[in-house]
């Protein structure tokens, strides 16, 4: 029966809705269930190219599953590098009759009750950026005619997913052009970002059971917590690169870089349009409470304890720890056992508890990362 007029309600209408992008998946998996009931769940990877590790990012199901807070490097996923290396998509129409071959993946699917699986892999410009999975409980399910309507969710998808990531690479670029431009050149180099980043990043995956934190949390996390001294930009270079031990004024001078952090983050995602993004509120709090300590002596309010947002207390824990293991012109580096008996000292009265025992606790983790980026003599 033909329609006429305003007869047709869009399915994916709850799109043009100001949603997260997990509430975007959970609308557009609702929407295909109506045409491929048999669909149970639609899953994302993230692959980082500086790391080569593809991990969990988001899912359409709103229980916890076994492959939240997942990552391996890609080679030690043979079959999805050599989905990556054909450069097409992958069926699995029963999980019975396929070859494990890899890490595991393939068992985890099935214990779950999954039979049968399609993986597209994404890419933004022509550069890898994940896999797309759409799982299902039947057996046979993905048919041609099927795999025709898949790819085209399964692009979509991806647009949503890359529209996301640009606009963290938007307010990152805006930051390092700030600092061209203001020719601000602070003590901490680009591998000091590289490792106190990912220190974050490993610090909440650690706090994932108590907090009960996504895989999107855990990875703006990562991306925002290089940005965590953007204030930095106004402060003078007389203090900024002062060799010496500041004034009492220099000292108050420095401490307005967190306040104006926060002012620069509002001013970029106001310019760039950005208010609706996913977990804008947890890129503000890194900027601004970041030096917040937790028996209330920080700055900029003085925050005590759980007043403080978590991802600020994580950051200060990763940011601590490699300013203490690295070289400074007022300093040499310490060893990790100086370092991490620093912050045991300092937990529970200037640092975050919790996150310092997830740091000591992934030592094998941290030295992992330090030796991938080290810092050279061009620093």
């Amino acid at each position: 029966m033909t329609k006429t007029g305003f007869e047709h309600k869009d399915i994916l209408d709850s799109l043009n809705n100001n949603l997260t992008l997990k509430e975007k998946l959970v609308c557009t998996h609702e929407a295909i269930k109506k045409f491929f009931p048999f669909l149970a769940r639609i899953a994302i990877t993230i692959y980082d190219p500086a790391t080569t590790l593809l991990k969990s990012y988001i899912d359409s199901s709103d229980q916890p599953t076994p492959w939240q807070h997942c990552q391996a490097h890609l080679e030690e996923l043979p079959s999805l590098k050599e989905v990556l290396d054909k450069g097409r998509p992958r069926i699995i129409n029963n999980m019975v009759t396929f070859e494990e071959n890899e890490y595991g993946h393939i068992k985890r699917l099935g214990r779950e009750g999954y039979a049968a699986s399609y993986t597209m892999p994404f890419f933004d410009n022509g550069v890898f950026s994940g896999f797309i999975f759409f799982n299902s409980y039947k057996t046979d399910v993905f048919t041609d005619d099927v795999l025709h309507e898949l790819d085209i969710v399964g692009h979509m998808i991806s647009l949503l997913v890359i529209n996301e990531m640009e606009a963290v690479h938007a307010l990152t670029a805006a930051v390092k052009t700030t600092e061209h431009i203001t020719h601000v050149r602070d003590t901490e180099t680009g591998s000091h970002l590289d490792r106190m980043s990912r220190y974050s990043r490993l610090i909440a995956v650690c706090m994932t059971h108590k907090y009960n934190l996504d895989d999107a949390y855990i990875e703006h996390i990562l991306s925002f917590s290089t940005l965590h001294d953007i204030g930095k930009v106004g402060i003078p270079d007389s203090i900024l690169l002062k060799p010496g031990k500041l004034t009492r004024k220099e000292i108050k001078t420095m401490r307005t870089h967190a306040r104006r952090g926060r002012e620069i983050i509002d001013d970029l995602i106001s310019n760039f349009g950005l208010d609706h993004f996913d977990y804008v509120s947890v890129l503000r709090n890194i900027a601004e409470f970041h030096h917040e300590a937790i028996n209330g002596t920080g700055y900029p309010e003085g925050k005590k304890g759980t007043q403080i947002p978590l991802e600020a207390r994580i950051v200060a824990v990763a940011d601590v720890f490699d300013a203490l293991t690295s070289d400074r012109p007022y300093k040499k580096a310490w060893s990790n056992d100086e370092a991490f008996a620093m912050l045991k000292k300092i937990a529970g009265e200037k640092l975050d508890r919790d996150c310092v025992d997830a740091m000591i606790n992934s030592r094998k983790e941290v030295e992992e990362i330090q030796a991938q980026f080290k810092e050279d003599k061009f620093g």
